[in-house]
C-alpha cells in the first residue's frame, strides 16, 4: 500500500481514510502534528496510489492493512480510522493488536443505515450509486441535500470525482454486509470516538452503541463540525488525535 509520511517524531500514528478517500484525507490535521509525532497516512487497497487488493473481501482487506502497517516498523502505534476506515481498522485489529496502543475513530458507523443499503441490496442499487456518486449533477444534488450535516465550505461528495467507482461500490457492499458490533466487544484498547456536532443521526446512535460495548471509550463532540471533522475542525480534532486534550 502507498503510505505518505508526515513528521519524524517517536510517537507513531497511522491514518486510514474513509470511503472514497485517499492519503490526502489526513493532510488538514497533519498541519497540527506535534514535533514528537509521526503520522503515516495510507492509501487503502485500490484507492489513491495503492494497487487493487489481491482479494476484495473484508478478510483480504484486513490482511493487507495489517501487512502494510507491519512495514512501518515495530514500534507501538495509534490507529486513526476515519468513517469506514474506522471499521476497517477494527477488522484488521486482531492481526496487529499487540502493536496498537490506542484507537481513534472519527465519525464511525456502528451499523449500515438504510440509505447505504439501497445502493447494494436493491435491483437498481448499482445504477442508483453511479447516478448519485459518479455523476457530477448527482454529486451536486446530494451535497446540497446534506447541507445540514456539513459546513458551508465542505463537500460531502467531492472526493468521488476521481476514484475507481467499481472499487468504491465493492467497498460499500462489504461494509454494509457486516453483522454489527458484537464481534468487536473483545477490544480493550483505549478508544477515543470523535464526531461532528452536525453529523448524521446514525452516527450519534452509533456513538452510544460503541460505548455500550467499550466501557473505556471516550467520546468527543466537535462544535460546528459535520460528518467531515478532518476538514471542518482540524485543529480541534488534532488535539484529540495527538492526545494533548
Amino acid at each position: 500500500m502507498f503510505v505518505k509520511r508526515f513528521g519524524q517524531g517517536e510517537r507513531v500514528f497511522v491514518g486510514l481514510h474513509g470511503w472514497s478517500g485517499d492519503h490526502t484525507t489526513f493532510a488538514p490535521v497533519a498541519r497540527y502534528l506535534p514535533l514528537d509525532a509521526t503520522l503515516y497516512s495510507v492509501d487503502l487497497p485500490g484507492c489513491g496510489q495503492s494497487p487493487p487488493p489481491r482479494e476484495l473481501t473484508l478478510a483480504g482487506l484486513a490482511d493487507e492493512i495489517a501487512a502494510g502497517i507491519a512495514t512501518l516498523g515495530s514500534q507501538s502505534i495509534t490507529v486513526v480510522g476515519n468513517c469506514s476506515g474506522a471499521i476497517l481498522a477494527l477488522a484488521a485489529l486482531p492481526r496487529i493488536a499487540e502493536r496498537v496502543n490506542r484507537l481513534v475513530l472519527i465519525d464511525p458507523f456502528a451499523f449500515a443505515p438504510w440509505y447505504f443499503k439501497l445502493f447494494v441490496t436493491t435491483p437498481v442499487g448499482k445504477y442508483a450509486y453511479y447516478s448519485t456518486f459518479a455523476n457530477p449533477l448527482g454529486r451536486w444534488i446530494t451535497n446540497l441535500s446534506l447541507k445540514r450535516h456539513r459546513t458551508e465550505e465542505s463537500d460531502l461528495t467531492g472526493s468521488f470525482r476521481a476514484i475507481d467507482h467499481a472499487v468504491a461500490h465493492r467497498y460499500l457492499q462489504l461494509l454494509t454486509s457486516m453483522d454489527g458490533i458484537a464481534d468487536f466487544a473483545w477490544i480493550r484498547h483505549p478508544v477515543d470516538i470523535v464526531y461532528g456536532e452536525r453529523t448524521f443521526g446514525a452516527i450519534r446512535r452509533s456513538v452510544e452503541m460503541w460505548r455500550s460495548v467499550w466501557p473505556q471509550a471516550r467520546a468527543f463532540e466537535l462544535t460546528g463540525a459535520g460528518h467531515l471533522p478532518i476538514e471542518e475542525a482540524p485543529e480541534s480534532l488534532s488535539r484529540v488525535i495527538f492526545d494533548y486534550v
